[in-house]
């Protein structure tokens, strides 16, 4: 995911030369920073240099164990947002929800490398009643823990739980700042239960004089919302959210234009050629950083390469058969780098993506 800086709003400089919203930041920052240990950056310098080995080389070297996972809670999800297959219930793998044990028992083989786990890949993390369970599991052990959230289950009580959790990033997706436009992409959506929901969380970190989670909009630029960028950072400015992030959209048929594409061509993924059809703006090359420090884990145990395999349909391995020091380095695991480094262009959930790319010049 491309995540898009603005210009848009100025913060007041304080005495000390930080903006208000820089002070967040380094807070953040410091929040990750701080779970750092001598394995974990002795890991991260070996994988860090087995990527860049195989770049020079061609051919994949993979040492350490991954920095970064995503568990998937669940596939399960309350909306019904159009380029989502969650929201469009097309997913050809069952529905259903991460067990505690499970997660307990994986997390376990993992935790002293991984420093960075992010609760989310497709559905709704909220949906699973274990979640914030798992959260604080997770957060026990000292790992960077985020989750990404649509917003509508923070309740008095989920916040509360939220923020008693440990979980370090929540972000909240707030696609427009009026129900006419927010409707238009978060189908089924109430805009208000999910300002009343981030207004819970900033009251409990208040009560509970805590700095996390660090609350983030995360504003998905479509075309029907674009012109509301200004509003969504003085929105977060006055419930008193930590930051904003906009977000470029990925759509699925965007060859012959979609109705999502924004018209300021910054805030979008795709371009008009000169033959009238629309492509990627990026160049796909034959690496990709992902598929050295990170992977999801779908919530029934299958291993997959990276979050643009929605479907599941890459697997890797599986956790209910196999250890993940056996899988991540196992022949279907190879054979997958293999085939990246020789044309990436031909594996089909690369196609779509920014990741590993260069702008067209």
């Amino acid at each position: 995911m491309k995540f898009l800086n603005s210009d848009l709003v100025k913060a007041k400089m304080d005495d000390f030369g930080f903006t208000i919203f820089e002070r967040m930041h380094l807070q953040d920052s410091w929040n990750f920073i701080r779970k750092m240990t001598v394995r974990r950056a002795w890991n991260s310098v070996k994988i860090l240099s087995s990527y860049y080995i195989t770049k020079w080389i061609g051919k994949p070297i993979q040492w350490g164990k991954p920095i970064t996972i995503s568990f998937e809670p669940t596939t399960a999800c309350n909306l019904r947002c159009p380029e989502c297959p969650s929201g469009l219930r097309s997913f050809s793998r069952e529905t259903g929800n991460l067990k505690k044990d499970f997660f307990r028992k994986s997390l376990d083989e993992l935790s002293k490398d991984l420093m960075y786990l992010i609760f989310y890949f497709q559905g709704e993390p909220y949906i699973n009643p274990d979640f914030l369970d798992m959260a604080q599991y997770a957060s026990d052990k000292g790992i960077y823990t985020i989750t990404s959230t649509n917003g509508h289950f923070l309740n008095d009580k989920n916040s509360r739980r939220t923020v008693e959790s440990g979980l370090n990033r929540l972000i909240i997706s707030v696609d427009g700042t009026t129900q006419e436009v927010y409707e238009q992409y978060r189908k089924e959506g109430k805009l208000e239960h999910v300002l009343q929901g981030a207004r819970n969380v900033v009251s409990w970190k208040k009560k509970l004089k805590l700095s996390t989670p660090h609350i983030i909009f995360q504003f998905l630029v479509v075309k029907p919302n674009e012109h509301q960028i200004p509003e969504i950072y003085k929105l977060a400015k006055e419930i008193g959210v930590d930051e904003v992030k906009l977000k470029t959209a990925q759509v699925y048929d965007y060859e012959n234009g979609n109705p999502l594409i924004p018209d300021n061509e910054k805030y979008a993924r795709y371009t008009k050629g000169s033959d009238g059809k629309y492509h990627v703006k990026h160049a796909l090359v034959n690496h990709c950083w992902k598929l050295w420090h990170s992977c999801v884990i779908t919530w029934d145990g299958l291993v997959v390469p990276c979050c643009f395999d929605k479907d599941a349909d890459h697997r890797l391995g599986d956790l209910k058969q196999a250890s993940f020091s056996e899988i991540w380095q196992n022949e279907n695991y190879q054979s997958f780098r293999t085939s990246l480094l020789k044309g990436r262009d031909q594996i089909d959930i690369c196609t779509n993506c920014t990741e590993g790319c260069e702008v067209w010049k």
